[in-house]
């Protein structure tokens, strides 16, 4: 199969459709757990498939910097490498090599870095990227980008604006060149060679930059859609703005991509913001939180947040989430699973992990029905409502 996506259904601005990949047809809404290394945190591929995860993401700076693309590539592929059968997407780079601050040198031809594991002196370009990205193998390929912290002036934001343009432009370049079996140019002039794209059906999604300047988003947004990717990435959020602020720039530059291609969030956010972005037309999501937080002990539920830390619940015999179908929920009471965590049992991890991920899926599964169903507006309603409420202190 190669890359599609059709709309299903919309209620408003929230959308529902289906995402064709060489790896499977994924349901949008849809959040990918994060695999930074090939793997996701405390999960096997097992935990995974038992929650219903169809598509996870894969980190390039981290997979390139160890074992390395090449030999991923010698494998099969990352999806044989790590024994995944649902679909792929990776990230370029960028976000990674941008907070190496101190580390790394950036230049129009690309960004020179130096690797956090042994110090070696690296180099990441547009054309590299998608390299690194062909060999691995992935069912989505993001282009190289460059990601401002917050603040940044508006002249940096309008630099990085125009960079990263640039380099999408030689990103795609050297995608088609790929497919063709061509040589492309590379910075400067240079004519690289071709590498051999380990999954053919491979896409290819845009990422408009633009801080929270509506003006460089638009430019951002209407010149990246000119280039011509699969899909379109939203990329520079979630780094310390005003939550209202980047939900309005959210809302702003979905108007400003094409209605008939998925839209993705990258690396955001809480529950709230997932329903929030929805509504704004979002159709796919990625971040660490899920993962991140169980390994601190935090754990999402439809009642808010609840850290299993705390002593209130040490002797507590309720599941984490009565109206979770997880393995968490069906096997361990919130006393046990407080006790996992204070005596630093592995399991803990696993545990929590399990549950966050489950409940980011049955999120978005509830939000997909709302939609289908046109009740969308009323589900949005309920969920922030009891969402934001808090979890009640148990009896």
């Amino acid at each position: 199969m190669s890359f599609g996506f059709d709309l299903v259904a919309t209620d408003g601005r929230a959308r529902t459709g289906r995402l064709t990949t060489p790896h499977g047809v994924i349901e949008t809404p849809v959040f990918m757990p994060v695999g930074t290394q090939g793997a996701v945190k405390a999960l096997t591929q097992q935990h995974l498939t038992d929650a219903g995860a169809r598509i996870i993401l894969g980190n390039t700076y981290h997979l390139h910097l160890r074992p390395g693309e090449d030999m991923i590539a010698r494998k099969g592929g990352l999806h044989r490498f790590i024994g995944w059968d649902g679909a792929i997407l990776t990230d370029s780079g960028g976000y990674q090599v941008f907070s190496l601050e101190g580390r790394r040198h950036i230049t129009e031809a690309g960004v020179h870095f130096r690797s956090h594991l042994d110090g070696s002196a690296r180099f990441l370009s547009p054309e590299s990227a998608v390299d690194i990205q062909a060999a691995l193998g992935s069912d989505i390929a993001m282009v190289f980008d460059q990601c401002l912290a917050y603040p940044a002036e508006p002249s940096a934001v309008a630099a990085s604006v125009d960079l990263t343009l640039g380099w999408a432009r030689r990103g795609r370049a050297r995608m088609q060149a790929l497919r063709a079996g061509a040589a492309s140019p590379g910075p400067d002039g240079q004519v690289l060679p071709p590498s051999a794209l380990v999954n053919p059906g491979q896409s290819q999604f845009g990422i408009v930059q633009g801080g929270v300047v509506p003006e460089l988003r638009e430019v951002s947004a209407a010149g990246t859609v000119a280039v011509g990717f699969e899909a379109y990435a939203i990329g520079g959020l979630s780094v310390g703005e005003p939550i209202p602020l980047m939900y309005d720039i959210v809302e702003q530059t979905t108007g400003w991509l094409p209605f008939d291609q998925p839209r993705y969030l990258m690396g955001v956010g809480t529950p709230v913001d997932l329903v929030e972005a929805v509504s704004r037309g979002v159709d796919m999501f990625d971040c660490v939180l899920p993962t991140r937080n169980a390994r601190n002990g935090q754990l999402f539920t439809r009642d808010g947040k609840l850290n299993i830390k705390n002593a209130q619940y040490a002797e507590d015999g309720r599941p984490v989430d009565q109206s979770c179908r997880c393995y968490t929920c069906r096997t361990s009471s919130r006393a046990y699973l407080r006790h996992l965590y204070v005596a630093g049992e592995m399991s803990a991890a696993i545990l929590n992990t399990i549950h966050n991920i489950q409940f980011y899926l049955d999120t978005m599964e509830a939000i997909r029905e709302a939609i289908c169903f046109g009740r969308f507006a009323a589900f949005r309603e309920a969920f922030l409502d009891r969402y934001e409420r808090g979890t009640p202190e148990p009896p």
